[in-house]
């Protein structure tokens, strides 16, 4: 029989206080973690029009330089129909893109396509808001009920429908600056508004960049048939028929 090892007390350091309070930074880390898809779009976002100033500023002023005018600063640059156009180009057609696709997805479907809704079943998209409104969790719409809630079951398309029509004012506004300045340098007459959103050259800057926006959509809406991103939202399962529809 051993005798009893006398009682023997480990006293640890303290770890030096941290000056980042525990609750902050957990706070912090499920925010980022629960915003992270948008938050990375967001900086993707920001890093590619910064790099289409950057790189887009010497492009303008050597197209100035050999037509014999003097380079423009920065804030210059920002205020010019060459960048103005350029940007609301091609936010316009994304715009144009999203409101149609949320707008005939509702009304269309594609057999086999994670990107419809079921053939037969039917749909948590399609319900009813109205036979919700008594539930304490959803939004002030559907309970206020009325043309509030006929604005917000619309509110998605419309509201990408808006942000295309002020992109669409945004490029014609852009497109006319750089026309006219153009027109300026080579001696000609100054168009008008209407003489210029009515061109051919304003046409074709709009269609070449709508056609690739739909032929995306269309891509996506066929090839979620057959391909498969295991663990994306837009992706059927992998072990899924090419003929389910939907998710």
């Amino acid at each position: 029989m051993t005798a009893a090892s006398p009682d023997r007390r480990v006293v640890t350091a303290e770890p030096p206080p941290s000056s980042a309070q525990p609750g902050r930074s957990s706070a912090l880390g499920r925010l980022t973690r629960e915003n992270a898809l948008s938050l990375a779009l967001l900086a993707l976002f920001v890093l590619c029009l910064l790099g289409q100033i950057l790189f887009g500023l010497p492009a303008y002023n050597a197209e100035r330089l050999e037509r014999g005018a003097t380079a423009v600063s920065m804030g210059s640059y920002l205020r010019s129909g060459h960048f103005l156009e350029a940007l609301f180009e091609n936010w316009e057609s994304e715009f144009l893109q999203m409101a149609l696709f949320v707008w005939l997805s509702s009304l269309l479907l594609q057999k086999g396509s994670a990107e419809s809704k079921p053939l037969t079943e039917a749909s948590e998209a399609d319900e009813d808001p109205r036979l919700r409104r008594a539930a304490p969790e959803v939004p002030w719409p559907v309970r206020r009920g009325g043309w509030v809630l006929w604005l917000y079951e619309r509110s998605l398309s419309l509201t990408f429908m808006a942000l295309f029509v002020v992109s669409w004012l945004g490029h014609a506004y852009g497109g006319l600056l750089l026309e006219n300045e153009e027109r300026f340098a080579r001696g000609r007459a100054e168009q008008s508004w209407w003489e210029f959103v009515g061109s051919s050259e304003f046409w074709f800057q709009s269609l070449q960049n709508w056609q690739s926006e739909f032929l995306a959509i269309l891509s996506i809406v066929v090839l979620t048939i057959f391909l498969r991103q295991r663990g994306s939202p837009q992706s059927k399962p992998v072990a899924a028929e090419h003929s389910q529809t939907g998710h």
